[in-house]
């Protein structure tokens, strides 16, 4: 017979969990001193020992480890099922692991890329525009390129430096049925049609900033922009509008995608 504490030593199992394991019926000393109240093992009990260690670190619970080891029937079953519900969590875990690297890689884009607000006048410009609902905004990379099959219709020249931007007139951040506006600065204007008009937007000045990356992360920039419009007195006078500079058309990394946000102002 060995005693606990030395049984515990060379299973590599500590006193405390052998009387756990005795408590719940999980494995039992071969032997209690009835004076002492000692517990001894024998060393045919270090095998089973082994496989409780080598079941927990599989991931099964004392309670299911209990009942494998009164039944023995099933386990193979028991076991091939753990192998799915790991691969499982590890697919998961792994999908997680991505988008927390993809994280950490932005924040420290954005510290490297902390872009000042300026305020500048926007010219006077004669923009070609479609307005519609969109049923969320991957629908932009569809309609975008047909308003522009529309105007290469009418042979229309964009303005040199060009300029291109969306104006959201919903009166809040929707994902889905989103009033869109797209607008396109051209040289002159052509004939309007049912998803074709034209406009010209008076001069006016503007707090402009830069966004760099995905276009999930514009809220960070927007807010910045918002709380410098509170800090210095100023407020919006018409719809912001997003200029994209660089995007999925010449840059395949949306991390290196270019967004300005405008914002028409007058000082409160």
């Amino acid at each position: 017979m060995i005693k606990i504490g030395y049984f515990s030593k060379i299973s590599r199992v500590t006193v405390k969990a052998l009387r756990l394991y005795d408590q719940i019926g999980l494995l039992r000393p071969k032997q209690i001193d009835n004076f002492t109240g000692y517990r001894y093992y024998d060393t045919d009990q270090l095998p089973m020992i082994q496989k409780i260690i080598s079941l927990k670190e599989i991931g099964f619970s004392l309670t299911e480890i209990i009942e494998i080891t009164k039944n023995n029937q099933g386990f193979l079953e028991r076991l091939m099922i753990k192998e799915k519900e790991v691969k499982s969590n590890l697919g998961k875990e792994k999908s997680k692991l991505e988008k927390i690297e993809k994280y950490i890689e932005g924040i420290k884009k954005e510290k490297n890329m902390d872009y000042p607000i300026v305020i500048k006048e926007l010219p006077e410009v004669i923009v070609a525009s479609r307005r519609l609902v969109i049923k969320d905004y991957n629908e932009l990379f569809k309609v975008a390129p047909e308003m522009g099959e529309m105007m290469k219709a009418q042979n229309l020249k964009c303005a040199v430096p060009a300029y291109c931007f969306n104006v959201y007139h919903d009166g809040e951040y929707k994902e889905k049925d989103i009033d869109v506006e797209i607008c396109e600065a051209v040289v002159a204007a052509g004939s309007e049609t049912k998803d074709l008009k034209f406009k010209k937007l008076s001069k006016t000045k503007a707090a402009c900033i830069y966004h760099k990356g995905p276009y999930e992360k514009l809220g960070l920039s927007y807010g910045k922009l918002i709380e410098w419009l509170k800090d210095n007195n100023y407020q919006p006078i018409d719809f912001f509008r997003e200029s994209y500079i660089d995007g999925c058309w010449n840059k395949e990394d949306p991390n290196e995608w270019l967004t300005e946000i405008q914002v028409p102002i007058r000082e409160k």
